[in-house]
C-alpha cells in the first residue's frame, strides 16, 4: 500500500497540553506514577504494560537495610564498596537511607514480600553483600510479583492513563526546555506528538542492543539516545554489567540464574569439576559480578566451560524456592536437582545512562530521568546486586515529590523535535534487520565482558556502516546508544568495575571519578577512531 507524506504528520492527543508524561511502564515509571497521583499522568509504554520491562523479569530481590542486624551504613559501605571508587557518596547514603521507606509503600501496594510466620520480612544474601538484606518472593520471582501488584493499583487509578505499544523516538522542545515526547506506533507508522509540562524517561535500559542479554526485546536504548540527541549530558554509559550466570542453552534472550542460587551455596565448576574461584577471589562464588563474570568468560574462551552445581547445596529444594529458574532450565532439558547447569555471562545492567541530580533531573529543563535509563552515580562503575530496584523506587519517590512542588508555566502551543533531523518511520524492512543484527554482534564481541582499543575502534566502523542504513528513528536510536557506550568504553583507557580493558588492565587512581559526555563529544571519538583504525 502506497504511504502518503501526510501519513507520516503527527497527531495531537487531545487540545491541552498533558501534565505529566511518562516514557515508560517499568517499576520506575509505574511507582513515579501511584506517587504523582492525584496529579494527571500519562504512561506510555513500548509493550503492554509490564511485558516488555525489565523490572519485572527481576528475580534477586530489593535490597534494603530492614533487620536489627544491618543498618543504613553498611548497606551504603557495600555500595560504595561494589561501585570501584566512582559512586557519588551523597547519593548512595540518601538511596539506602530511604530504602525501608520505599519497601513498605510497595508492601502497602500489595507487593506479597516473603515473610515469616511472625510477620517479619524474609531476608536473602547475595554477592558483595555484608548482610542479609535482599527482600524477596517465592525465592526467585520477586520483580513479576512487584510489577503485578503495581500494575493493579495503577489500573484502578484515575489520575493515571496508560497508553501501550508506543515506542519513543524523540524529545519536543522549545530550546533547552522539554515539552513533551514524540512517539510511533509499535509495529506502525503512526506518529503522536505528545506535549507535556513535565516528561519523565522510564523508559529501561540497554540489553537487547547484545548479542546475549537478560533483558526483554523493549530495553533497547531508545530513551538514551533520545535525551543525547536534546543534548543531555551522559553519564558513566561504558560501564556496563554482565549478569555472570545467564542460562547458556541458546535462548535470546538468556534466562537468568538468579544470584541468590549461589547465595545458597551453588557452586561454580568447568567442566573437569574445578572450583576456577579458589584464588581469583576470597568471597569465591559471592565475588562482586564483574570479577565472577570475567572468570567465567575466561573458563568458556579456554574451552573448559562454565557450569553451576546445584545439586548438593540445593537439591530437591530447588523447585520450591527458585520456581523461574527451575522452569527454564527444565524447558532446556536440564534437571538442576541432578546436572550441571551451563551458564555464560551475559548483558544485563547498565550502570550508565542520563545524568541526573538527586531528585531525578536531567541536565535539560523539564526533564527528569529514573531507572536504568538514568546515571544518577548510586552505582559507580559495578551494581551491587538487588539495588537496581530499590534506586528505580527510591529515585521515582523523589522525582514525583519535585514534580509536584513545581508551580508549571504556561507553554506556547508551538513544538519541534529536539533534533535536526528526527526520521521518517518506514516500515520494518531486512536491511534494518541487518543492523541490528551488526550492532547486537559487534557490541557482544568488541563492547563486552573484556575489551581494547582495536575491538572498540572495530564496534565504531561496524555501527557507522549499520546506522548509514538505517531509515527509522527508532533503529537509528538505536544504533546512538552502542555509540555511546562504545565510545565511552574507547575514552576510559584503565580497568574498573564493568569495565575492563585488556590493553589497560590495571586501575588507574587518577581516573577514580564518574565520566560525562554528549553526543557531539561521542561523535568527535568516533570519528577520530575511524580515521586511526
Amino acid at each position: 500500500m502506497a504511504v502518503s507524506v501526510e501519513d507520516f504528520a503527527p497527531a495531537y492527543i487531545g487540545e491541552d497540553v498533558d501534565d505529566v508524561v511518562i516514557l515508560g511502564g517499568g517499576l520506575a515509571g509505574l511507582f513515579c506514577a501511584l506517587k504523582l497521583s492525584p496529579r494527571p499522568v500519562t504512561v506510555i509504554t513500548n509493550a503492554p504494560i509490564g511485558q516488555g520491562a525489565s523490572s519485572a523479569w527481576a528475580q534477586g530481590g530489593i535490597a534494603a537495610a530492614i533487620s536489627e542486624q544491618d543498618s543504613v551504613e553498611r548497606h551504603r559501605d557495600d555500595t560504595l564498596a561494589a561501585g570501584c571508587g566512582i559512586c557519588e557518596p551523597k547519593i548512595v547514603d540518601q538511596m539506602t537511607r530511604e530504602g525501608t521507606d520505599r519497601v513498605h509503600d510497595l508492601l502497602s501496594y500489595g507487593v506479597p514480600f516473603d515473610q515469616d510466620l511472625e510477620g517479619r520480612l524474609q531476608l536473602s544474601r547475595e554477592a558483595a553483600h555484608s548482610e542479609s538484606r535482599v527482600v524477596r518472593v517465592r525465592g526467585d520471582m520477586a520483580g513479576r510479583a512487584i510489577m503485578d501488584a503495581l500494575i493493579s493499583e495503577v489500573r484502578k487509578t484515575p489520575s493515571i492513563r496508560v497508553l501501550e505499544g508506543y515506542l519513543g523516538e524523540s524529545l519536543l522542545g522549545e530550546g533547552r526546555y522539554v515539552t513533551g515526547v514524540l512517539v510511533r506506533k509499535r509495529g506502525g507508522i503512526t506518529r503522536l506528538a505528545f506535549p507535556a509540562k513535565a516528561v519523565v524517561l522510564a523508559s529501561g535500559g540497554v540489553g537487547h542492543l547484545y548479542g546475549l542479554t537478560t533483558n526483554p526485546p523493549e530495553a533497547n536504548g531508545h530513551g538514551l539516545a533520545m535525551a543525547a540527541r536534546a543534548g543531555a549530558v551522559i553519564a558513566d554509559a561504558e560501564f556496563v554489567q554482565f549478569h555472570p550466570t545467564a542460562l547458556d542453552v541458546g535462548k535470546d534472550p538468556t534466562p537468568l540464574a538468579t544470584e541468590a542460587l549461589r547465595g545458597e551455596g551453588a557452586l561454580l565448576v568447568n567442566g573437569a569439576g574445578e572450583r576456577f574461584m579458589e584464588g581469583v577471589h576470597p568471597d569465591m562464588e559471592l565475588a562482586p559480578r564483574d570479577i565472577v563474570a570475567r572468570a567465567i568468560y575466561r573458563e568458556i574462551q579456554a574451552g573448559r566451560g562454565a557450569f553451576l552445581d546445584c545439586r548438593e547445596t540445593i537439591g530437591s529444594r530447588f523447585k520450591e524456592e527458585f520456581p523461574t529458574v527451575y522452569r527454564a532450565a527444565m524447558e532446556a532439558g536440564i534437571d538442576p536437582e541432578k546436572d550441571l547447569v551451563p551458564v555464560a555471562p551475559s548483558e544485563h545492567y547498565h550502570m550508565g545512562g542520563v545524568l541526573t541530580d538527586a531528585n531525578g533531573r536531567t541536565s535539560l529543563d523539564g526533564l527528569w530521568a529514573a531507572g536504568e535509563v538514568a546515571s544518577t552515580g548510586a552505582h559507580g562503575a559495578n551494581r551491587l546486586a538487588s539495588n537496581s530496584l530499590l534506586e528505580a523506587v527510591v529515585f521515582a519517590a523523589r522525582i514525583a515529590e519535585d514534580i509536584q512542588g513545581l508551580m508549571p508555566t504556561p507553554r506556547s502551543a508551538f513544538w519541534n523535535t529536539m533534533d535536526d533531523e528526527p526520521g521518517l518511520p518506514s516500515q520494518r524492512n531486512v536491511e534494518e534487520r541487518d543492523a541490528i543484527s551488526t550492532l547486537r554482534n559487534t557490541l557482544a564481541r568488541n563492547v563486552g565482558v573484556l575489551r581494547d582499543a582495536a575491538g572498540l575502534k572495530a564496534a565504531l566502523a561496524d555501527i557507522a556502516a549499520a546506522e548509514s542504513i538505517c531509515v527509522r528513528q527508532s533503529i537509528k536510536n538505536m544504533m546512538i546508544t552502542g555509540k555511546i557506550i562504545a565510545a565511552s568504553a574507547l575514552k576510559r583507557q584503565e580497568s574498573r568495575g564493568g569495565h575492563f580493558r585488556n590493553d589497560f588492565p590495571e586501575t588507574d587512581p587518577a581516573m577514580a571519578k564518574r565520566s560525562y559526555t554528549t553526543l557531539k563529544d561521542v561523535d568527535a571519538i568516533a570519528s577520530d577512531a575511524l580515521e586511526t583504525a
